[in-house]
C-alpha cells in the first residue's frame, strides 16, 4: 500500500484524475475513471483506474479492497457496453510487475477490444 504524497504527485495517473494532464475520458464516478488510452494497443484501448492511489498493483489488494476490485471490473463490462464492443468480445488486462509490461505503478484495468485478440497474449 502507498500513501506517499510525492509518489502521488509523481504519478501519471493522479495527475490525470487530479485534472492536471488532459485525457480522453469516457467514464468517471466516485471510485474510478475511465480514459482511453494514448498508446492504443486494439481499435479500443480504455484504462479503467481506481480513483485514491493505495494500490500500485494487484500484488497490494487485500480482502478490504475486493469491492474497489469488483467495481473495477462491474466498470470495464460499462464501459465495453459503452464502446460497442460487450458483444463481439473484449479482454480485461490487468498487469502486474515490469515482467508483465506494468508501466504506472497505480493500480488500472485495461479494456481491449474492436478486433480478434490472439491467445495467447504477447
Amino acid at each position: 500500500m502507498t500513501t506517499d504524497t510525492t509518489q502521488e504527485q509523481e504519478c501519471v495517473f493522479c495527475s490525470i484524475i487530479a485534472g492536471d494532464l488532459p485525457s480522453d475520458t469516457v467514464y468517471r464516478d466516485d471510485q474510478v475513471i475511465a480514459i482511453k488510452d494514448n498508446n492504443p494497443q486494439a481499435p479500443i484501448h480504455v484504462l479503467i483506474i481506481t480513483r485514491e492511489h493505495n494500490l500500485e498493483s494487484l500484488n497490494d489488494a487485500s480482502r478490504l479492497d475486493a469491492s474497489l476490485l469488483g467495481h473495477a471490473l462491474y466498470t470495464a463490462a460499462k464501459v465495453a457496453n459503452q464502446m460497442g464492443i460487450a458483444e463481439s468480445g473484449y479482454r480485461v488486462v490487468v498487469n502486474t510487475g515490469e515482467k508483465a509490461g506494468q508501466s504506472v505503478p497505480h493500480l488500472h484495468l485495461h479494456v481491449l477490444g474492436g478486433r480478434n485478440l490472439a491467445w495467447p497474449p504477447g
